[in-house]
């Protein structure tokens, strides 16, 4: 079993434009990402995959530079170059992770493993909790996970541009082919489906900034303070 985390990033969000090299803290966005990331004990790579466009060579110059594998494929086909990424890191499993997700938890990642290895007798095609639908999470500690043969199958059969654009949409929007599964956290503290902890906006840039955060710190200390920032 390889499974592989594979951290989407782009420098030109329309809504919060470089957001993956803005400092936060002392440390770039995408730092924050990949650190946390690597806390999962059960993922065996971690690779961020970009574009071939130029605007995003920054980027890539920076995670070379910092020992981070990245691979870079097409910028309006995702899910290619998820696929693709996958393909090249050997991969039996993929975890996607958004780039905007700075405060992922890496022990939250291994728990999402867990819950899908335990349903595959059940059957189980995709696991997520990244966002709180059907379950209790906050939004931004969490991932998705799904099967490279499953990636596969979307690769042949996605052929919408907004399937190819956002990578694991055709799932949610054929809900019916598909085994899904998703849990609440195992610590209490930890629900709350309110908090939102990812960062698309500048607001969020904004909280996230003013707020005393560490790469270190664990997500209920990190909700208890989002109580006094909001």
């Amino acid at each position: 079993m390889n499974i592989v985390a594979i951290i989407q990033a782009r420098m030109g969000s329309t809504r919060l434009p470089c957001k993956t090299l803005l400092s936060l803290h002392g440390a770039p966005v995408i730092d924050w990402v990949v650190h946390r990331t690597r806390l999962a004990k059960k993922l065996h790579q971690v690779v961020v995959a970009t574009s071939t466009e130029t605007n995003n060579d920054p980027l890539a110059y920076h995670l070379h530079r910092t020992g981070t594998a990245v691979f870079r494929g097409s910028e309006q086909d995702v899910l290619g170059r998820f696929y693709e990424a996958a393909t090249q890191a050997k991969a039996t499993h993929v975890v996607r992770i958004c780039a905007d997700n700075p405060l992922i938890w890496g022990p939250e990642i291994d728990a999402l493993i867990e819950a899908y290895l335990a349903r595959q007798e059940q059957g189980c095609d995709y696991a997520y909790n990244h966002i709180p639908r059907g379950n209790e999470y906050p939004d931004g500690l969490g991932a998705e996970l799904v099967s490279y043969a499953l990636l596969e199958r979307l690769h042949k059969e996605a052929t919408l541009p907004a399937h190819r654009e956002h990578c694991l949409s055709y799932i949610w929007d054929n809900k019916e082919q598909f085994a899904m599964h998703t849990f609440s956290p195992a610590d209490k503290a930890l629900h709350r489906p309110d908090v939102r902890l990812d960062m698309d906006t500048q607001e969020d840039y904004r909280r996230l900034a003013t707020m005393p955060l560490t790469q270190a710190m664990p997500p209920h200390e990190i909700i208890a303070l989002y109580d006094n920032w909001r």
